[in-house]
């Protein structure tokens, strides 16, 4: 208590999501991110030289989510990343730069918006979690070991794309290009688990649900996301 309080991430996933919006929860057997506090960073020091360290899982692990950012937020980013992504994956400097910096900015929006997640509209912090829910049911089920968190939420966020197809929101134009997208890239994007029951018993846990419902963030078109409740 009473010391500042710095972050200084060293891996892609951290650099663009975890370190931003002050949340810091802990993985426990009852499901993952369930506990935790709200508290803010005086300052977040992100030096992207420290990622040629990383191995090429690690980085397509923090890819996810920037395409998740793309996905739920800008359109011409996602173009952009399609363009772009072999650089990327090569730890191109001014390409890292810029999708960092847009990741990071497109998270602080909602952020800004609804820091504690209090609500329930296409403002609400939880479109951050377009596909979380399907994804942290994923490390659960395995007790967060067979897959890193970025193959768990690409797994989620295909089958929360195909779940907006289902329901007549996103195009399967556009479903077809993000599963081409994320192929391309190396990202996972099926497990067999998700044919096993047990898992929507795990989703019924998951922090967005409200009045016994299960509620989702969900994408109408690549660049716009919607809460579907």
């Amino acid at each position: 208590r009473g010391l500042d309080f710095f972050l200084i991430p060293t891996t892609l996933l951290s650099q663009v999501d975890s370190s931003i919006g002050g949340k810091n929860g802990i993985n426990t057997i009852y499901g993952k991110n369930l506990l935790g506090t709200f508290y803010q960073p005086k300052e977040v020091l992100i030096d992207i030289s420290v990622l040629n360290s990383l191995p090429k899982k690690e980085i397509r692990s923090g890819y996810a989510e920037i395409i998740k950012h793309a996905l739920i937020k800008d359109y011409s980013f996602f173009c952009w990343l399609e363009k772009n992504i072999y650089k990327l994956l090569n730890l191109d400097k001014s390409i890292l730069e810029k999708a960092i910096y847009k990741s990071i900015m497109i998270k602080l929006f909602y952020v800004n918006k609804d820091e504690k997640e209090n609500l329930l509209n296409c403002n609400s912090r939880a479109m951050l979690n377009f596909g979380h829910t399907v994804g942290h049911a994923i490390e659960s089920y395995y007790n967060y070991k067979k897959f890193n968190h970025g193959e768990a939420i690409s797994i989620g966020m295909i089958t929360e794309a195909k779940i907006s197809n289902y329901l007549d929101m996103l195009s399967s134009n556009e479903l077809n290009r993000i599963i081409l997208h994320f192929k391309k890239c190396g990202l996972k994007t099926f497990d067999k688990i998700l044919k096993e029951k047990k898992l929507i018993n795990i989703i019924n846990k998951d922090k967005k649900n409200f009045k016994d419902n299960i509620n989702f963030s969900l994408i109408d078109k690549i660049g716009s996301s919607i809460f579907y409740k």
